[in-house]
């Protein structure tokens, strides 16, 4: 039977102050595990080995993980990482999605709609400056203004002096704050990507399940000035990738966990949080899926829109599983229990710090009635919609000093906000109207005719008049109209009488309510005792324990290792004879019909190349292509995926013995498909040096 560690043994292994879980954690580069990776696996690398782990890393701005893999800027990531740009490059007559793409020359790469990558060059603790500008005394909401007016300063001091991208990031719920400074590359260009049926074999029935055979890779390139980037520090590529049982390490950006939060922020997501999550996603699929069906041009329009969204809710539903869980819930439980005992033997510290769970459990209470305003009260799921929201907060913010503006509109973040903004990506009306209208209604359904959002969206009209004129009749399509707005500022957005801009006027008062609500009564109540409750835990058990994430770079790491589940052995990796074996199996029925390529030259490669392969390192949404590298710091996999057992994981770390496995693709099988069956020997050479 499948291995099931007991509660205490999985929840409070307390060993000398620090929490000993197999491989557990998502860590921050000024805190690498590096006691872990000696004590388990003896290794030890230098200071250089982890400057180039992090300088070869890449976050993508359109929600995932890459790195580097050759010295002219060859950048490495999954197919549903860079499936947004591949469909924004496709027309009705070449669809990038279904037929994939590939670049000879670098002359024929095609530059990207309006996707940036970040390598995090530099990393400077300014916690003490942040903290401080909080005086005492005074209500959380004006404390949290002071720390945001102190990091916007801290950014803006440090785009004067490096040229950088510079972001403060907060850590432990504001426990700690880091000052990152990024190298950016706003000039990215597709070079290859397979068939989505390669890269998504199986569907969704198959997804966040194990074994797999998805060739999940994509390449791009990094220019600059108009040429590719030099970019000294890259992954090689290994020839032979990770075996059985080796160690391996993933540089990634974690998107979102929850690890560290309290009972009562965990009981909020599983009542409230979690279902009318759920309730969201579930209206925008069904008007997504409802416009495919359509016809065959509708259905590629809709297609990135209804993967993004079933990958999401899938995930959901394990995550709410996990919650309803009493033994995994009870995990959570007696973590906090323990937490407070320790902290109750330091009198004085647990005087200052103990009452910040009740002030959490208070703001808690009010959320509930709020929930449903807050996530129906908005635009942004139209990307037409989220354009024009984005261009009337542009005119309020740009107004105000830069340490008052929102984060997103602050002077060092503008230029990558521009870019989204700015987009030259083709956008559907008919797409939209669909998507506007089945979210207005479900707004109206769920909120009220009498609701303020929906007053100010509709008035007395229908949702199908105002979709129709909002939708049909705007100038937001065009690129130069939108720029237009923007080159001319407050002025030119507040007179701007496009029926889509003044949709987004009218609601946005609604929407600045509702954030000042949450700002006041969850955000600086979270952010103040977020604070304390972090100097409790560094209290009781020093930096043992990471952060959680929030799509900054960290360390995750493991071994490559199979499983049992139930009374089955599940492998550690897969081949290209398992994907004919399921299509076959299935008689190609979709979502397991053979990619005409690979039909053709079957033949023609080595079938018992590995394709998948799982490890235990520990990882979640945003790591998604993020490479696995081994000791010697060479690419032997790209993350991609996990299985049902690890969908917890926002939650708490899925044991090994539990069955947790991250999901990868082989480095020997990238290879092997490039070689014999896209017969990409350009790509191919630059990735081998050879």
């Amino acid at each position: 039977m499948k291995k099931i560690s007991t509660l205490f043994a999985s929840v409070l292994l307390l060993i000398n102050g620090s929490f000993v879980r197999a491989d557990e954690g998502m860590w921050t580069f000024d805190n690498p595990p590096l006691k872990q990776w000696k004590e388990r696996y003896n290794f030890e690398p230098t200071k250089g080995w982890l400057e180039k782990l992090r300088l070869a890393s890449v976050r993508l701005s359109d929600g995932g993980s890459a790195s580097f893999v050759s010295p002219n800027g060859l950048i490495v990531t999954n197919q549903h990482v860079a499936n947004g740009q591949l469909a924004k490059m496709s027309t009705k007559a070449k669809d990038y999605v279904k037929d994939g793409f590939y670049a000879r020359t670098q002359a024929e790469e095609v530059k990207a709609a309006d996707i940036e990558a970040n390598v995090l060059l530099s990393f400077e603790d300014v916690t003490a400056g942040v903290q401080s500008s909080a005086k005492s005394g005074v209500s959380d909401k004006a404390a949290a203004e002071q720390r945001k007016a102190a990091s916007a300063e801290i950014e803006k001091d440090c785009v004067a002096k490096t040229g950088l991208k510079c972001e403060v990031v907060s850590f432990y719920s504001g426990g700690e704050y880091w000052l990152y400074r990024f190298k950016k590359y706003t000039d990215i260009r597709i070079v290859f990507a397979p068939e989505e049926q390669t890269s998504f074999f199986g569907g969704d029935y198959d997804n966040f399940t194990y074994p797999r055979y998805c060739l999940d890779v994509a390449f791009l390139r990094a220019y600059e000035n108009g040429k590719p980037a030099a970019t000294p520090d890259y992954f090689k590529f290994s020839e032979t990738g990770a075996g059985d049982e080796e160690f391996v390490v993933l540089p990634g950006n974690p998107g979102s966990t929850a690890r560290l939060s309290t009972l009562a922020q965990l009981a909020y997501q599983r009542d409230v949080g979690n279902p009318l999550q759920k309730k969201s996603w579930e209206t925008r699929l069904a008007a997504n899926e409802a416009y495919a069906k359509l016809g065959a041009e509708q259905e590629r329009q809709a297609s990135p829109n209804i993967r993004s969204l079933r990958n999401a809710l899938k995930r959901l539903a394990g995550q709410q599983e996990g919650l309803l869980n009493p033994r995994q819930f009870g995990k959570k439980e007696a973590e906090e229990k323990d937490l407070l005992a320790g902290l109750a033997k330091q009198l004085e510290l647990n005087r200052q710090y103990a009452p910040a769970w009740g002030d959490v459990t208070r703001a808690y209470q009010a959320l509930p009635k709020m929930a449903d305003r807050i996530a129906f009260s908005t635009l942004e799921y139209s990307r037409i919609g989220k354009i024009a929201q984005q261009l009337v907060r542009y005119g309020n913010e740009v107004q105000k000093p830069n340490d008052q503006r929102l984060a997103d509109y602050r002077d060092n973040r503008l230029e990558s906000l521009k870019l989204t903004m700015l987009s030259p990506a083709t956008i559907y009306p008919d797409l939209e109207a669909a998507i506007l209208a089945g979210w207005l209604n479900e707004a109206v359904k769920t909120l009220g005719r009498g609701d303020p959002f929906v007053r100010a969206a509709l008035g007395d009209v229908d949702v199908g008049e105002v979709v129709n004129r909002a939708v049909k009749e705007t100038k937001l399509y065009d690129v130069a109209f939108r720029r237009s707005l923007v080159d001319g500022g407050a002025d030119a957005i507040t007179r701007s009488t496009d029926p889509m801009v003044t949709l987004a006027r009218r609601v946005e008062p609604v929407w600045r309510e509702l954030k000042e609500w949450n700002d006041t009564n969850i955000l600086s109540v979270e952010s103040s005792a977020g604070e304390k409750i972090s100097k409790a835990r560094f209290a009781v058990y020093g930096k043992s324990i990471p952060p959680d994430a929030n799509f900054n770079l960290r360390i995750a790491y493991g071994r490559v290792k199979g499983y049992e589940e139930d009374t089955t052995l599940v492998p550690a990796w897969t081949t290209f004879y398992g994907l004919y074996d399921r299509g076959l199996s299935f008689k190609e029925t979709p979502p397991y019909d053979i990619p005409q390529r690979f039909k053709d030259k079957r033949n023609s490669f080595q079938l018992s190349m590995p394709l998948n392969f799982v490890y235990t390192a520990d990882t979640i949404g945003g790591t998604s292509g993020a490479p696995v590298v081994n000791r010697s710091g060479e690419f032997v996999g790209i993350n991609f995926d996990s299985n049902i057992q690890k969908l917890s994981n926002r939650y708490w770390y899925v044991e090994e013995e539990e069955g947790g496995r991250a999901v990868g693709v082989h480095s020997a099988g990238i290879l092997e498909a490039l070689r014999k069956v896209y017969e990409t020997q350009e790509l191919v050479a630059e990735l081998t040096a050879k």
